[in-house]
């Protein structure tokens, strides 16, 4: 199928996408839309649970392993909306619906790009693309669930919004729970123990705090305090109070020694993440299609933003149609010409690299 022709199709399948909820871990409906992409272009494809993946048709052992990857679930709309999120029309050369910029249009131009190159003999690297669910709330039956299934990844291309720039790093994300305990009392009693007040002051040290390792790609670690919860009733001086920290990972530092590192030296009573499987990722500068990329004239930046990129260990580079600062806005939209233009590049940039 030519080019243009994929083009007009993975506008049409977008379309269809923005028209069918998919909400993180409810994407079965797409899951068959996608499929349907796959069977009408011949393409041998499986899936797993949610998430639809397929390697080229001249598959090689022993030649490196390029994913393509991106995802159809979206999270929810924001009481915001003016628009019906899922009715996907067209204004000003605007698509509006929601998924339409993350990740929609990164998914139909990955999409289109595989169906391009998938009859091609040849390739310097094989392909394999999965269409992937959970991304949004990082479930556990997402690319993580894949990556024991598909053949091994040496290198990954995670379609997200970066106006077709080449994001070379993204940062990594820690949540901590935080406790501060004092002494529970009645409100008209003394207490220098209260864990309010102790709160104050671990409030400034984690508003004053520097992390000493800076990046070149990503800048400083960024810690933020974005929740906090004590007390039930107006005469009770709470026993404890919980906050929760975000901590967004540079690729100075692993998660471990981010955790490490709080659970020395803040001062509450204890600090406990979430988890440390979402790291930080980055390709190396010198890589091919970085290099490639560049050639052809875009830019290179770090993203502070999370994406399934967390979950590769191999190196990886986030690129797609779409602005970032659109994603999870009110009437979430895509220009149709940066579908277009999103296409034409991933073809050429892999033109330049695997062919």
């Amino acid at each position: 199928m030519g080019l243009e022709k994929l083009t007009t199709e993975a506008i049409a399948l977008l379309k269809t996408l923005i028209k069918t909820q998919s909400f993180s871990s409810e994407e079965e409906p797409t899951a068959v839309h996608i499929e349907d992409w796959f069977k009408r272009n011949d393409i041998d494809y499986k899936r797993t649970k949610n998430n639809i993946w397929a390697v080229n048709k001249y598959f090689e052992e022993g030649k490196p392993t390029l994913l393509l990857n991106s995802h159809h679930d979206t999270v929810k709309p924001n009481s915001a909306y003016t628009k019906n999120p899922f009715n996907a029309h067209v204004e000003d050369g605007k698509l509006y619906g929601l998924g339409s910029n993350d990740a929609g249009g990164s998914l139909v131009s990955l999409i289109a790009t595989f169906t391009y190159f998938y009859n091609h003999e040849n390739l310097k690297y094989n392909l394999v693309i999965v269409a992937s669910a959970e991304e949004e709330s990082s479930g556990p039956n997402g690319l993580n669930s894949m990556l024991p299934i598909i053949p091994k990844v040496d290198v990954a291309i995670v379609g997200e919004p970066t106006l077709m720039n080449l994001a070379v790093a993204e940062k990594g994300l820690v949540v901590f729970d935080a406790v501060i305990e004092g002494t529970p009392s009645h409100a008209a009693h003394p207490n220098d123990n209260n864990a309010i007040y102790k709160s104050i002051e671990a409030l400034q040290w984690f508003k004053d705090f520097k992390f000493d390792k800076s990046s070149e790609a990503l800048g400083d670690v960024k810690l933020t305090v974005t929740q906090i919860n004590a007390g039930s009733q107006h005469n009770v001086v709470p026993g404890h109070v919980d906050l929760v920290i975000d901590v967004r990972v540079n690729d100075a530092y692993s998660n471990k020694e981010i955790a490490n590192i709080l659970e020395k030296n803040a001062p509450v009573t204890r600090i406990t993440p979430r988890s440390l499987r979402l790291n930080s990722s980055s390709i190396p500068m010198e890589h091919d299609l970085v290099k490639a990329g560049i050639a052809m004239g875009r830019t290179t930046y770090g993203s502070p933003t999370l994406s399934d990129q967390a979950v590769l260990s191999c190196p990886s580079l986030k690129l797609g149609p779409g602005d970032s600062t659109r994603s999870h806005s009110a009437d979430e939209f895509i220009y149709v010409n940066e579908i277009e233009e999103g296409i034409k590049i991933y073809v050429e940039l892999l033109k330049r690299v695997i062919a």
